[in-house]
């Protein structure tokens, strides 16, 4: 049944008023979208002077939903003047403990590997990570999770400002080289970010893969004749 509406002036009854006419739907009202995350990031990224300004801007980025379900922001570790610079994939469950790149078993690989060839994260190399917060479950980094985080990245690499880069695993290629497929990179001196960047296996690949160990060796060599040859 139609609904009708009544008016009433001066106690008298007036005439129903004529049902109204219905009507299409009108235009859909614009949705407004909130901050591009990737722009944001890149500003906040550009405003950062320091190193540790960097990391301010790091923490107080509201984009990146896996900060949420970590324990630590993940930053750095090594020498800030090292020539070398090594950026790994994201943390693990004891870099997240213990808020350093590359301190577990992968890690302590790591170690072992730069010492071979006379490097040391104390001295002579300095290390991050693509993403500064662990992935639930160590599960890969989303396409979307890679590229809000990649400013941040490139303008902790221009603060640094290394004479080589080391890209460990395949998010450190697609953040820095936007190509994945390591083992088809690995070894092939390349340039990301305006400066000579040698592709590598992750260490805790090689744990997984140690038949790999060869080929990381010879990865190791690479990079110790490129620092001589530009020493």
């Amino acid at each position: 049944m139609t609904n009708v509406s009544y008016s009433f002036t001066n106690h008298e009854e007036s005439q129903p008023a004529p049902a109204a006419v219905a009507q299409g739907p009108g235009p859909a009202a614009p949705v407004e979208s909130g901050p591009d995350p990737v722009e944001q990031a890149r500003a906040m990224a550009g405003a950062a002077d320091s190193l540790e300004a960097l990391r301010e801007a790091i923490a107080a980025f509201e984009h990146c939903e896996l900060k949420l379900g970590a324990r630590s922001l993940v930053f750095c570790d090594g020498a800030p003047g090292a020539r070398v610079m090594i950026v790994g994939e994201a943390p693990g469950r004891e870099e997240d403990r213990q808020g350093k790149p590359f301190v577990g078993r992968a890690g302590q690989l790591l170690d072992r590997m730069l010492g071979a060839i006379g490097l040391s994260r104390a001295e002579s190399v300095y290390i991050t990570n693509v993403l500064p917060w662990r992935p639930p479950r160590n599960r890969d980094p989303k396409p979307d999770e890679i590229a809000m985080m990649t400013p941040f990245l490139a303008r902790h690499i221009e603060l640094i400002d290394p004479d080589l880069l080391v890209i460990m695993g395949n998010i450190s290629c697609d953040a820095l080289l936007g190509r994945r497929g390591i083992t088809r990179l690995r070894g092939q001196w390349t340039e990301a970010q305006g400066r000579p960047a040698l592709p590598m296996f992750h260490p805790a690949y090689l744990l997984r893969q140690p038949q790999l160990k060869r080929e990381a060796w010879a990865d190791l060599l690479e990079l110790q004749a490129k620092m001589k040859a530009l020493a």
